[in-house]
């Protein structure tokens, strides 16, 4: 039996987050990936990381508090979830500067702030600059032989975050490349990469300076559980072989989330559904751990649900994250050919993804539509949209594009004749599209908000439902700490990252509301093994 104080299950920024805090305080951790890929959809991201109050922005000069962001997380998220989740966001806005802080000391990464806004900068406590951050390009040579086992992307990881932002690298992806080209050369010439590449690259790292150790092709198959409920350990399976790991301190499960396992997914998301641009690995591993143990599953209908582009990662079909619904001369409806939402929305995947009370989808299918001109905005989106041939279908009249979707033609007609004269006006009186401090960023200019679509040929596509990672999984308490339906605690066992009950949900709060929440909490499960599981 292999021995260990902290048994770390998944491989991403949660799970190195908590692992590097543990191996930091002494104690002896392994960490355990069941694929031959370290970084797990972290690595695959775009390492965009939501933290208020950090450390940079103090630098900087920005003014921002815990107390500021306790308030906008209390006003901007879902209603009702106070009473479970309050508890959590105060724990997370306490935590995550120490976080940040900790991992710049205790890794190669060198977090700069980026030049977005809070989604909902205008609510109390919102913030238009300061709290979003995103690391510098690291090579990953640094990881030794772990190297060539680091995730790649379908992102362009050759840039950085803020670059992709700056150079407008959608719809400029030639001019973008010819401003940088002496970076990215470099990076080239030194395998270096930014965005989630350099994100898994500094956490590795940290994590083997640290002693920490990494087994891949390793599968937690069942927790080890003694007769007081504590989890102990865990069985794992590796190249057919069935062995224990004994954790003498704790399990964290950060195995990330279930959106790949068929079942859980029709489930959990019910109706029409396009694209998954996570890996395939994420089945649910930790959830049903968890379940298996008495753990209570919560949360389970959350996700990061974003518009995916179609592509191609490692020879099958997948999604691809990118904010092509907002372009000029398109608009976005539902199955009843009727808009319910600004295509600038940061958050147009919660609307997508809209219940009714009994579970079913409120607006699914959906589409975008739009003039002829849509296709001239970006290279990139006809590239990826030749992966899916009869995605993008094309007609000469509103009526022959509604026949081609199935949607209402006379509701399609009436809805792009009130598109029309909102453009006229200049102003979208139903959603008020490009007004707010961050659909006015995104839009990149007034210009672009409110075009017409009036020149045929006309075209549609889906956007249904896509998802970069679900975000249900064990409930926990503010300590990270697993429980049971009762709220008693699961001694023993942790869960951090897109496996827990997230405490933020769909509705994102910031750009980097998955990353940041997700170390954060990897930290603290880490700090509550150190300081109270002795």
């Amino acid at each position: 039996m292999d021995e260990c104080d902290v048994l770390v299950i998944g491989s991403g920024s949660a799970a190195c987050s908590a692992a590097l805090r543990a191996a930091k305080g002494g104690l002896k951790v392994l960490v355990i990936e069941k694929t031959e890929w370290l970084g797990g959809t972290s690595a695959m991201s775009g390492a965009g990381v939501w933290v208020p109050a950090n450390h940079a922005a103090a630098e900087a000069g920005i003014a921002d508090s815990r107390e500021d962001a306790l308030t906008y997380l209390r006003h901007v998220s879902p209603e009702g979830w106070a009473g479970k989740e309050d508890a959590l966001w105060s724990a997370f806005v306490m935590a995550a500067p120490d976080m940040l802080r900790f991992l710049s000391g205790s890794t190669p990464l060198d977090f700069r702030l980026v030049n977005e806004p809070d989604p909902f900068a205008e609510a109390p406590g919102g913030k238009l600059y300061g709290r979003m951050v995103s690391p510098r390009p690291l090579s990953r040579r640094i990881l030794g032989r772990f190297a060539a086992r680091l995730r790649h992307s379908t992102l362009p990881h050759s840039f950085t975050y803020q670059e992709v932002v700056d150079l407008d690298l959608y719809h400029h992806p030639i001019r973008a490349g010819f401003k940088v080209w002496p970076r990215l050369l470099w990076r080239w010439l030194t395998n270096s990469g930014g965005q989630g590449t350099a994100l898994m690259t500094g956490l590795i790292k940290g994590c083997l300076d640290a002693g920490v150790t990494f087994r891949l092709g390793t599968r937690a198959v069942t927790l080890l559980q003694e007769p007081d409920s504590r989890i102990t350990g865990a069985e794992v399976e590796s190249d057919g072989r069935r062995t224990k790991i004994l954790a003498r301190r704790g399990v964290v499960i950060a195995t990330g989330g279930f959106e790949w396992d068929a079942e859980m997914r029709l489930r959990h998301f019910p109706g029409a559904f396009d694209r998954i641009g996570s890996p395939r690995s994420n089945e649910g591993d930790g959830q049903k751990l968890a379940a298996s143990v008495g753990a209570q599953l919560d949360r389970m209908d959350q996700a990061n649900v974003y518009p995916c582009l179609p592509t191609r990662y490692q020879g099958q079909p997948h999604g691809l994250p990118m904010t092509f619904q907002a372009e000029p001369h398109s608009i976005v409806v539902n199955r009843d050919g009727k808009r319910f939402v600004s295509e600038n929305d940061f958050n147009i995947g919660e609307a997508i993804d809209a219940r009714r009370a009994d579970g079913s989808p409120a607006n699914l299918p959906c589409y975008l539509i739009g003039d002829h001109r849509f296709l001239k905005t970006s290279l990139p989106f006809r590239w990826y949209a030749s992966y899916e041939r009869d995605w993008v279908r094309k007609a000469d009249t509103i009526g022959g594009l509604a026949a081609e979707l199935g949607l209402p033609a006379v509701a399609l007609e009436e809805t792009i004749a009130r598109w029309n004269d909102f453009c006229a006006q200049g102003r979208d009186a139903d959603f008020r599209r490009g007004e707010n401090g961050w659909e006015d960023y995104k839009a990149h200019g007034p210009e672009n908000r409110l075009k017409p679509i009036d020149k045929p040929p006309y075209v549609g596509m889906t956007i249904n439902r896509s998802i970069l990672g679900t975000k249900g999984g064990a409930r926990t308490n503010e300590r990270a700490q697993v429980l049971r339906p009762d709220g008693s605690i699961i001694p023993g066992l942790y869960a951090a990252g897109l496996a827990m009950a997230n405490p933020v949900g769909t509705r994102a709060v910031g750009a980097g509301t998955t990353l940041g929440p997700n170390m954060t909490w990897g930290f603290i499960a880490a700090e509550t093994i150190l300081q109270q599981n002795r």
